[in-house]
């Protein structure tokens, strides 16, 4: 079984010690990772790992709660990276009202910024967001629709998953799925067209059941892909191939 793990973050210090032998479990499961940028070290971290492994890719990125970080350079050092060859995506952008680590006036001006940067280097976003869902939505429609990408980790309804869907957006289904308490977001996985559907472990972060607690990792991917195969009441195996080849075409990938 051929899986995409589309959202994880590798150069995350909680891999600090076993980095090589997370991958290489990834890579022996039939997993391809796709690495999260959020900071300009972090994407040129990611950038480092695609390079070094045919089964990873990378975004490039600024996450919100780094946004008061961001100036011209950083954005001129973050195209430059976005035309390395394995990446895939700009990300992790977006906008989060929950931590508010960076004034929320800075985070919409970065987060327009970089979604400019995407359509000028032709590249799919990653978004993040985080109790900031109306802005978010309004810059989305101010931006218009040439946008593509992935709104990362949802955990919506089914109403704000038909907002999404109806801006083109796929949406990534991560652990929280498989939390016995989620009702609300199977429901709303239950209304998703297969052909919207990435999958995603978040990892080092939101580990799925049955090993919610511990650190999470792109093996782990697996137990994501039970969950919602159940839900839309197919194979495995038909889900795998379907999240997959969603993945390979949103973001191009060589495999």
């Amino acid at each position: 079984m051929r899986l995409i793990d589309s959202h994880a973050h590798l150069d995350d210090r909680a891999y600090a010690k076993d980095r090589a032998a997370i991958i290489a479990r990834a890579f022996a499961d039939g997993i391809g990772i796709v690495t999260i940028g959020t900071n300009l070290e972090s994407s040129r971290e990611a950038v480092r790992l695609a390079g070094r492994h045919r089964t990873v890719w990378a975004t490039v990125g600024v996450h919100p709660h780094d946004a008061k970080e961001v100036d011209d350079g950083v954005l001129d050092a973050l195209e430059r990276l976005a035309a390395r060859d394995g990446v895939v995506a700009i990300g992790e952008i977006g906008l989060d009202y929950y931590r508010d680590l960076s004034p929320r006036s800075v985070q919409r001006q970065v987060f327009e910024a970089q979604l400019d940067l995407a359509k000028r280097v032709d590249l799919p976003v990653c978004l993040h967001n985080r109790e900031s869902t109306d802005d978010l939505v309004a810059i989305l429609r101010v931006a218009g629709p040439k946008h593509r990408g992935v709104v990362h980790s949802f955990l919506g309804d089914g109403a704000l998953a038909a907002v999404f869907l109806d801006l083109g957006f796929h949406l990534g289904i991560g652990g929280p799925i498989t939390y016995p308490k989620n009702e609300i977001l199977r429901e709303a996985v239950r209304g998703v067209p297969l052909d919207r559907l990435l999958i995603e472990t978040d990892c080092p972060y939101l580990t799925p059941v049955p090993y919610r607690g511990r650190r999470n990792e792109p093996s782990y991917v697996r137990y994501v892909v039970e969950t919602v195969a159940e839900l839309h009441g197919i194979d495995v195996e038909e889900l795998a191939r379907t999240t997959t080849g969603n993945a390979i075409r949103l973001f191009d990938l060589a495999v």
